[in-house]
């Protein structure tokens, strides 16, 4: 009898489900997670019966059950661990969260290098340079002090040069380059465009940027000489340097180009303005982890991409409902760590030899933050 009630259409049913679902989306869509506050503890009793009769109400309406599977499946890996206890390869990863900067170790450990907004590797992993307000500052594992500086401008953006000799970073709208011990400071460009500038890997000081213009330069850190510079009609929000700094990876909101090392182009993608998110090269090979996001379904697909399909189709590795912020790849490429913050989760997805995914929960409160924290690379 009871597979038989279940089986009759209700009338206006399917039109229910449909609104339900599109008014969960969209909340879940603009929902940024915080841990909460000691002032709102006396709150908690009250959002927990809110939740309760919100879930009630949508367990009684037409096809309820069903939604509720789904929006739990909506917000977050059901199977999420609690806690971050190691991560899934070896390596250390770096994390900016409103509490400050932290290495996060193989074996899960935590150590926050201070209370600072932006923060890198150096080549290797020895050092790590930091910035926040007008400072900008070289620190070791430990948070120790090794260097600081002073600007005009907040400082932003600062990337250390594969051979530790110089550091870049953004002051104000100018952009600015030190050498690797904190001497000779010195101008580069007065107004750039507010994108993070990254260096070519290889024996030179070449860096790449993008200038007021929306044009993507490359300068000779040593000399002031460009090199070489590119423009399109689809601004450049992200630069991305392959591991051979043979080839430059250029995001746009609606577009992904690959350039060669003088800039002429390999390959161009279009997509919808707005789609692409964040995109990210393997540490080996020509490969690149491809984040876009659909606003028709308010869902973000993980891909991994070869350039011009050379090295086979390209694949999903996941797909999760809301915003998925940034990546960054194990330094053996075997695995993705995505940050899914309309989940407040961290995913770690492996790049080949089958679907595997590791999710962990609670990532704000875990780095004591009101805000879902920023990934800031996986080294070494």
């Amino acid at each position: 009898m009871r597979r038989r009630l279940e089986q009759i259409d209700i009338p206006g049913e399917h039109d229910a489900s449909e609104r339900a679902w599109r008014v969960v989306r969209s909340a879940f869509g603009e929902y940024e997670p915080r841990p909460p506050s000691r002032r709102g503890i006396g709150l908690l009793p009250l959002t927990a019966a809110a939740a309760v009769v919100a879930l009630v109400v949508v367990a009684v309406s037409p096809a309820g059950p069903a939604l509720v599977r789904t929006v739990r499946k909506a917000v977050g890996n059901e199977h999420a661990e609690p806690a971050l206890v190691a991560l899934p390869a070896s390596g250390r990863v770096l994390v900016d969260s409103g509490a400050g900067s932290w290495i996060v170790n193989a074996d899960g450990s935590k150590r926050l290098l201070g209370r600072y907004a932006s923060s890198s590797w150096s080549p290797h992993g020895l050092f790590e340079i930091v910035a926040r307000g007008h400072e900008l500052a070289a620190v070791d594992p430990k948070g120790s002090v090794r260097w600081s500086i002073e600007r005009k401008g907040t400082v932003r953006d600062p990337r250390w040069s594969p051979d530790g000799y110089r550091v870049a970073y953004r002051a104000g709208t100018s952009l600015r380059v030190v050498a690797g011990d904190g001497s000779g400071d010195r101008l580069l460009a007065a107004k750039v465009a507010p994108v993070s500038p990254e260096w070519q890997p290889g024996s030179g000081h070449a860096l790449a940027y993008v200038t007021t213009t929306a044009a993507v330069s490359i300068v000779d850190t040593d000399t002031g000489e460009i090199l070489a510079r590119w423009h399109d009609r689809n601004p450049a929000r992200q630069l991305s340097w392959s591991a051979d700094g043979k080839l430059l990876l250029v995001v746009g909101s609606g577009s992904i180009d690959v350039l060669t090392a003088t800039l002429r182009g390999v390959e161009a993608r279009r997509f919808q303005a707005g789609r692409v998110v964040t995109a990210s090269w393997a540490p080996h090979g020509t490969r690149y982890a491809l984040i876009s996001y659909g606003a028709h379904d308010n869902r973000t697909a993980v891909t991994v991409e070869p350039i011009l399909r050379r090295a086979g189709l390209a694949h999903t590795v996941f797909v999760g409902t809301g915003h998925i912020d940034g990546v960054n790849w194990s330094p053996d490429g075997r695995w993705l760590l995505l940050a899914w913050r309309s989940a407040d989760q961290w995913v770690f997805a492996r790049t080949s030899g089958g679907s595997h995914i590791r999710a962990v929960a609670s990532i704000s409160a875990q780095f004591h933050s009101r805000r879902f924290p920023r990934l800031a690379g996986w080294c070494c």
